[in-house]
């Protein structure tokens, strides 16, 4: 690879010494973002550096000259059980590939090309890799190649193209914490919200989910990846769902070539929006065309669809704006909910809360049925109120923290909106099936149950936030 002289550096520290110390003034300008568990800084002159706590999870990267688009990529965590030697081999045969001077992103497979296909030989540059971090920087030449790259990383990591121009840091502010805070402090057991969740189905959820990843030999889709033609379907019969309910639901595009995201609209009160939420692309095994993605994130996606149906059954009106929102492009970097979250900042809504659902399913051997809550990224508030009310409506789940990063919550984090996410395990993916062609629901691990337990904790913790009535009845 040919070297050029440095222009810029990249400064990743991690996320929560920011929360802890906040932005120093002179890198106020320079912040790009979060991504994995790191912010995200570029610098022309590492002068103010050593304000923010450094150590060896943070990371000083000097850039080559030119344009070229920056890509994070990170490893999830995972359970030891997943880290296999053949698993090592497989991530140690990627960075000596990316090492290497002929390092290219490989022309994309049809099912990938359906609406975007990027140029053959595009060439990399592994700029850094952190083995303690597990994490790397690496530059493409366009966005393009960018979103091709996510195709063909290890099983367990993930691929986020760093934005082009600063962003603002936005803290959540303290009202909107203090809402939250009040919210906690009054919620206690309603025997209705009981009532209304303890009635979502797990046949509803288990013809859903057989329907989304084919296994019920209907839809024909073959994958929901964000590029592919079966997340159109997807999409399409999303709407049709969502629709049936009587609200009104939109197909939102945020980026050629990809899916659209699909935003449900519940009662309409411009004060205030309560937003729930999962991801419905998905992301299978290198180089095979099958991408089910029946946990992940299939598990969030019928959950909301339960939801809503339960909302139409019973006639919920609610008192303030509600939103359910299935998003497109969260295996490429979280690019719907991004570009969802930055609509939603530029129109100054009143976002009070935010729950994102992903990967509800796996329930591993030998262990209770869990609820995981984010360990670093989301509003450590919102998840103490997810924590009451699943001791209140889902007994059945033990309550705890994952390292497990992350997901659609964090592009409202970073626009200053209290979010947190739910997802199946307090503590790292356990799923040997995550981003994995073998991604469906008939398989040993797949507990519908436990999707109906976070279920109702994420239905629960809407109707107390929203508020809520039902038609009177007619004695």
């Amino acid at each position: 690879m040919t070297t050029t002289t440095a222009l810029f550096r990249v400064f990743a520290v991690p996320y929560a010494n920011l929360v802890a110390q906040s932005v120093p003034s002179c890198l106020a300008n320079s912040f790009y973002g979060i991504y994995g568990e790191q912010a995200i800084f570029k610098l022309t002159e590492s002068v103010c550096v050593h304000q923010l706590v450094q150590s060896s999870l943070s990371m000083i990267v000097s850039l080559p000259a030119g344009n070229e688009q920056l890509v994070w990529i990170q490893e999830s965590a995972i359970d030891v059980a997943l880290r296999t030697t053949e698993y090592d081999a497989e991530v140690e045969d990627f960075f000596q590939w990316l090492r290497t001077d002929d390092a290219v992103v490989p022309p994309a497979s049809d099912y990938q090309t359906v609406l975007l296909a990027p140029e053959p030989l595009s060439v990399l540059s592994l700029l850094s890799y952190n083995p303690t971090l597990r994490s790397a920087l690496v530059a493409v030449p366009d966005d393009t190649a960018a979103h091709a790259l996510s195709t063909f990383l290890p099983r367990y990591w993930k691929a986020s193209p760093i934005t082009p121009t600063p962003v603002v840091f936005r803290p959540v502010p303290e009202d909107a914490v203090d809402y939250v805070r009040e919210l906690l402090a009054s919620s206690h057991f309603d025997p209705v919200v009981a009532s209304i969740v303890n009635g979502i189905s797990v046949n509803g959820m288990r013809k859903d989910i057989r329907y989304l990843t084919n296994e019920d030999g209907t839809s024909g889709i073959e994958s929901r990846h964000s590029f592919s033609g079966g997340s159109r379907v997807a999409a399409a019969w999303l709407q049709e769902k969502l629709e049936h309910t009587g609200a009104a639901c939109e197909l939102k595009p945020f980026l050629t070539g990809f899916a659209p995201n699909v935003v449900w609209y519940g009662t309409v009160d411009p004060q205030s929006i309560v937003l729930i939420s999962g991801h419905y692309d998905s992301r299978g095994s290198f180089g095979s065309s099958r991408a089910p993605g029946g946990n992940d994130d299939g598990s969030g996606t019928i959950s909301l669809l339960a939801i809503a149906h339960r909302i139409k059954e019973l006639g919920v009106k609610f008192h303030s704006t509600v939103e359910l929102v299935v998003f497109a492009g969260e295996e490429q970097g979280l690019l719907g909910s991004r570009a969802y979250a930055r609509e939603l900042r530029a129109r100054e809504a009143n976002v009070t809360l935010m729950i994102q659902a992903d990967m509800l399913a796996y329930h591993a051997p030998n262990e209770p049925s869990q609820l995981g809550l984010p360990k670093f990224i989301g509003t450590p508030e919102v998840a103490e109120l997810v924590t009451k009310l699943a001791a209140i409506y889902s007994p059945e789940l033990t309550v705890g923290y994952t390292a497990a990063c992350c997901s659609d919550h964090q592009s409202f984090h970073e626009q200053g909106y209290a979010a947190t996410q739910v997802f199946e395990r307090a503590g790292p993916i356990a799923d040997p099936m995550y981003h994995n062609s073998g991604d469906v629901s008939e398989r040993p691990g797949y507990d519908l149950k436990q999707v109906r337990y976070i279920s109702r904790v994420q239905f629960a913790t809407l109707l107390h936030a929203a508020g809520f009535e039902l038609p009177e009845v007619d004695d």
